[in-house]
């Protein structure tokens, strides 16, 4: 169940992303307890470009996994030719596995 709080943070998030995705992808990210989810969609015609997620990708503490998830995802990306994106948190804050996802998937060659 979402908090007001949570809902609040997850639409000023969404009402900045939607500025920036006029003219780039959108890097999603979804995370649950257990596992971290992160795609890049194309808004414009409702499609996902590249998708990783910590099932296929384990490696050490959830931290560790969100970072390997986060190179995986600039890997596929880079092979369909998607360089700029602009990165939707959601109601995550910037911190922890979602920070050391955007982080790895800058260092794997994405800008944003």
């Amino acid at each position: 169940m979402a908090t007001q709080t949570m809902i609040r943070r997850k639409l000023r998030a969404r009402r900045k992303v939607r500025t920036a995705a006029g003219e780039r992808l959108r890097l999603s990210v979804y995370r649950s307890s257990k596992h971290i989810y992160a795609q890049i969609i194309d808004d414009s015609k409702g499609v996902t470009v590249a998708a990783a997620n910590s099932a296929a990708v384990k490696t050490g503490n959830k931290t560790d996994t969100a970072a390997a998830v986060g190179r995986a995802l600039a890997t596929v990306a880079l092979e369909k030719g998607v360089k700029q994106v602009v990165f939707d948190r959601g109601s995550y804050r910037y911190h922890g596995r979602v920070k050391a996802l955007a982080d790895a998937a800058r260092e794997g060659g994405l800008d944003f």
